[in-house]
C-alpha cells in the first residue's frame, strides 16, 4: 500500500511538475483548454526543420554519395551504433525510435542558441528552445516509458513483470519506484541543463554584451548536444534493459 500510494505521489509530483513556469508565457485557448502555444510554435519550427532534412537527404540518394548525402548516412550510423550498443541485436525496430528522440532533442537544443526566436514580439512571454519548457521534457521521458513498457511486454509477456521481484522479492517496492523515477530523472535533468544554459547566456549578454558571452554560446552549443546524446542513450538503454532483463 505504500508503494502504492508512493507511485501516485511521484504521478502527481511529475503532473504538477508540468506546470513549472519561469517567466511569462503564451496560451491559447482551444475548446476550453489551455494550451501552451510557444512551445508548439517552436516545436513546429523544429519538426519542420527535421523534415525538411529528411525530404533532401532521401529526394534523390547517389550510387556515390555527395557530401550532405555522406552526412545524412553517418548521423543515421551513429544512431544506430546507439541503439546496438545499448539495446543488442534486436536493436533494429528501435532505431526510428532513438533515432527521432535525438534528432529532435538536439535540434530543438540548437535552435535557442542559434535561432533569433526573441526577435519574434508575443502579446505575452518569449519564445525559446522547446526543450526549454519542462512541458516537452516530461513528454518526452513519458514516451520513453511507453516504450519500454512496450519492448518488455512484447518480448516477454507477463513474465516482463518478473524483473519486479529479482534478484529477491524484497527489492519489489524499490524495483516499481524505479519506473516512477526513470522519466522525472529524465524530464528534470535535459530541462534543467537547457534553462540554465539560456539564462547563463541572458544574464551574461545583459552584463557585457561584446564578448564574454561567446565562448559560454559555444559551450551551450556542445552541452545542448550531449544533453541530446545523454537522452537517447539513456532511452535505448532502458529498452535494451526491458527486454533483456539486466544490462
Amino acid at each position: 500500500m505504500n508503494v502504492l500510494l508512493c507511485s501516485i505521489n511521484t504521478l502527481k509530483g511529475l503532473y504538477d511538475i508540468s506546470g513549472v513556469e519561469v517567466g511569462q508565457h503564451f496560451y491559447w485557448q482551444i475548446a476550453g483548454f489551455q494550451v501552451h502555444a510557444q512551445v508548439l510554435i517552436t516545436s513546429w519550427v523544429v519538426i519542420a526543420i527535421l523534415l525538411g532534412s529528411a525530404i533532401i537527404a532521401v529526394r534523390n540518394p547517389q550510387t556515390i554519395p555527395t557530401d550532405g548525402q555522406n552526412f545524412f548516412e553517418y548521423v543515421l550510423e551513429f544512431i544506430r551504433d546507439v541503439s546496438k550498443t545499448q539495446i543488442g541485436e534486436e536493436y533494429g525496430p528501435w532505431v526510428p525510435f532513438i533515432g527521432t528522440m535525438f534528432l529532435f532533442i538536439f535540434v530543438s537544443n540548437w535552435s535557442g542558441a542559434l535561432l533569433p526566436w526573441k526577435i519574434i514580439q508575443l502579446p505575452h512571454g518569449e519564445l525559446a528552445a522547446p526543450t526549454n519548457d519542462i512541458n516537452t521534457t516530461v513528454a518526452l521521458a513519458l514516451l520513453t516509458s511507453v516504450a519500454y513498457f512496450y519492448a518488455g511486454l512484447t518480448k516477454k509477456g507477463l513474465g516482463y513483470f518478473g524483473k519486479y521481484i529479482q534478484p529477491t522479492p524484497i527489492l519489489l517496492p524499490i524495483n516499481i519506484l524505479e519506473d516512477f523515477t526513470k522519466p522525472l530523472s529524465l524530464s528534470f535533468r535535459l530541462f534543467g541543463n537547457i534553462l540554465a544554459d539560456e539564462l547563463v547566456v541572458v544574464v551574461l549578454v545583459s552584463l557585457v554584451p561584446s564578448v564574454v558571452p561567446i565562448p559560454v554560446m559555444f559551450l551551450g552549443l556542445f552541452t545542448s548536444g550531449i544533453q541530446a546524446l545523454i537522452f537517447s542513450t539513456l532511452a535505448a538503454a532502458y529498452i535494451g534493459e526491458s527486454m533483456e532483463g539486466h544490462h
